[in-house]
């Protein structure tokens, strides 16, 4: 009868240290975190050209698109997951804020085409008159994804 007690005590003394190896939390979740847009719409208008038109493109922060020609014809979309990422990143990306800083000369091109980029308080453009100027190399990424993704 006094074996029970004694297999109690040891019993006790070998499951005690791994008592602290328990763990009552949750693990953290695997894979990259899916914010939306940092709270802002991104807005793009691509004016000019030889027809003079004028397309604007807004992205809400879900991913979400509309984009309305000059006659005022509108479609509507949603970004990919794999571009929503991208403009989240280009969105967050400091080079935006110092390309919109930048005072650029008025342009001598004819028919050119003008893209102006809104991102919450940050607005930043450009012309596309390639003898003159290359694009910011930052807002040129948002434009051309914008472009590209929404058709």
């Amino acid at each position: 009868m006094r074996a029970a007690p004694a297999v109690a005590v040891t019993v006790a003394a070998v499951l005690t240290p791994l008592a602290g190896c328990a763990r009552a939390d949750t693990p953290p979740p695997v894979g990259p975190a899916v914010t939306a847009l940092p709270g802002v719409e991104v807005t793009l208008v691509k004016s000019g050209g030889i027809a003079g038109l004028t397309d604007t493109i807004t992205v809400r922060p879900d991913g979400s698109w509309t984009k309305t020609d000059r006659a005022g014809a509108a479609h509507d979309g949603r970004l990919a997951e794999p571009d929503l990422d991208r403009l989240r990143q280009l969105a967050a990306d400091p080079r935006l804020a110092a390309e919109a800083a930048v005072t650029v000369p008025a342009t001598m091109c004819a028919d050119a085409f003008s893209y102006r980029l809104t991102i919450g308080p940050t607005n930043v453009g450009y012309v596309d008159c390639p003898p003159q100027a290359t694009p910011p190399a930052a807002t040129a990424e948002v434009v051309g994804l914008l472009t590209r993704a929404t058709g």
